[in-house]
């Protein structure tokens, strides 16, 4: 009776101890998971805040086109009021990078796209005005501007690769039910406009 009460009592311990093991790991499994998610989120946020920048850099070298080309005789001013309306609301037009939601993102993108159209229309109507074609600001600002759209896609695409890493971590199960407990959403990625395979005409060189 003894042997068998101490075989039990074993087999209990070994039970206990096994348990044991099994909650500690998973407690360290929750553990490096939220961790590692709170970093992908504090990286994708941190992308976004370059595309912001980007886009930012893109709206102030805007305004000194504007008041270059204000400074034309006779320069068609529906064209420049335009500009100065998209810009003011692509400015306007702001996300928290704690809570990016699709609708914010869609409306940012809308408010940008806003604004490369209309810049479009302008630099078409400045083709009649050499004396603009040929101010050394203006080509000055060509470069900057051409530079800065290249500088905003790269932004997007590491943005998109930050957010999908994130996104990825929190999916996998069985990440995907501590994501819950823990807080974590997916991110909305930044979308291609509908023709965006053409990039928008922002080349200042003129014949």
């Amino acid at each position: 009776m003894k042997k068998a009460g101490i075989a039990g009592l074993g087999c209990l311990g070994i039970s206990i101890i096994a348990i044991v093991i099994i909650l500690g790991a998973g407690v360290l499994f929750a553990f490096n998971f939220n961790n590692t998610a709170v970093q992908y989120e504090a990286d994708a946020k941190t992308a976004w805040a370059n595309v912001e920048s980007s886009y930012q850099r893109r709206n102030d070298l805007i305004g000194n086109l504007v008041q270059t080309v204000q400074g034309a005789a006779d320069f068609e001013r529906g064209t420049l009021t335009d500009v100065i309306e998209a810009r003011a609301k692509a400015t306007s037009t702001n996300i928290d990078a704690n809570n990016i939601t699709p609708e914010q993102l869609a409306e940012f993108q809308q408010a940008q796209t806003g604004l490369s159209s209309a810049l479009s229309r302008l630099l078409v109507t400045v083709e009649r005005y050499p004396e603009l074609k040929a101010n050394q600001n203006f080509l000055e600002l060509q470069s900057q501007l051409e530079g800065t759209e290249n500088r905003i896609n790269v932004a997007r695409d590491r943005f998109n690769e930050k957010v999908n890493i994130y996104d990825v971590h929190i999916s996998k199960f069985p990440g995907t039910i501590l994501a819950g407990w823990f807080g974590f959403e997916d991110m909305p990625r930044y979308q291609a406009d509908p023709g965006s395979e053409n990039a928008p005409d922002v080349n200042f060189e003129f014949n």
